[in-house]
């Protein structure tokens, strides 16, 4: 209707300031979002445009989505440290009392400095692949020095690793940072949700000439079905107030299906028959 009242009332009209008039609208139909352009030439012919823009829409709504996450995610670390700092400053406090408060301040200034940290993974990832360099790298001195680095944590937890099929020379032309940060953000999420005295599995469970595939698993209390195929989402939390009780990011696994699909991989997650969640991707040798 807005289209052809605008032809109704502009076709003939005089126009000889202008090489042409125009005059667009969105309209949804159905899961599609469409762009309708009219123009009107000197010459009083007109042409009309029909363009499928539901990518475009769909990418500025998630970049919209982004923005708002990391804003909200971004206050409240800023919004704790400055409500300690206020109470220091204008409360006269014994010195324990203040160390407790500082203790408060340098918890959540690590935390932003984690979530800064992965945000700039991301973008990287986002920007280009070329910011990150690859050399011949060994995955089984990856998957241990994560272990090690894990050990305080996973005694913390009452919890244990075991790993299958994993041998000398296990080489990779990657990217260390990046295949460091999908074995360590597997097992820090599996720190914080399997559940105490459960037992971590990394199993690679086969090889050929192209491709290592990984089973990286748990015998935890798993994630609900209607929750598995959003786990990759970026800030997405299956118990969003126990998620920020634990310090996490909410990018993990996110930088772990973007790690992944860098070194030409593919990655996708199930509950175990027997319960705990299984995480399944394959990397690229060469």
């Amino acid at each position: 209707k807005k289209i052809n009242n605008f032809i109704s009332q502009k076709l003939y009209e005089q126009n000889e300031q202008e090489e042409f008039i125009s005059e667009s609208m969105v309209i949804g139909k159905g899961s599609r979002t469409f762009l309708i352009e009219c123009i009107i030439f000197q010459d009083h012919t007109f042409e009309i445009a029909i363009n499928d823009i539901t990518q475009q829409e769909q990418e500025s709504r998630l970049k919209r989505q982004l923005t708002q996450n990391i804003a909200h995610e971004l206050k409240t670390p800023v919004s704790s440290i400055r409500g300690y700092m206020e109470t220091i400053l204008s409360t006269e406090m014994d010195d324990s009392r203040k160390k407790m408060f500082m203790e408060r301040c340098y918890a959540q200034s690590k935390r932003l400095t984690d979530l800064l940290r992965d945000i700039s993974m991301l973008n990287r990832l986002d920007e280009s692949k070329d910011l990150y360099d690859t050399d011949n790298t060994d995955l089984q001195k990856i998957i241990n020095e994560v272990i090690n680095e894990s050990q305080a944590a996973l005694t913390e937890r009452e919890m244990t690793v075991e790993t299958r099929n994993l041998h000398e020379r296990m080489s990779i032309n990657g990217n260390y940072s990046l295949l460091y940060s999908i074995f360590r953000n597997l097992t820090d999420n599996a720190i914080a949700y399997a559940g105490i005295g459960t037992k971590i599995t990394i199993d690679c469970y086969l090889e050929d000439s192209k491709y290592y595939y990984f089973s990286f698993s748990d015998n935890g209390i798993g994630v609900p079905e209607e929750h598995l195929n959003r786990l990759f989402e970026r800030f997405y939390r299956v118990d969003k107030g126990r998620s920020r009780k634990l310090g996490g990011t909410g990018l993990g696994l996110a930088i772990v299906k973007n790690a992944v699909l860098f070194h030409k991989g593919e990655i996708w997650v199930k509950n175990g028959l027997s319960g705990g969640l299984n995480i399944l991707f394959s990397l690229r040798k060469v």
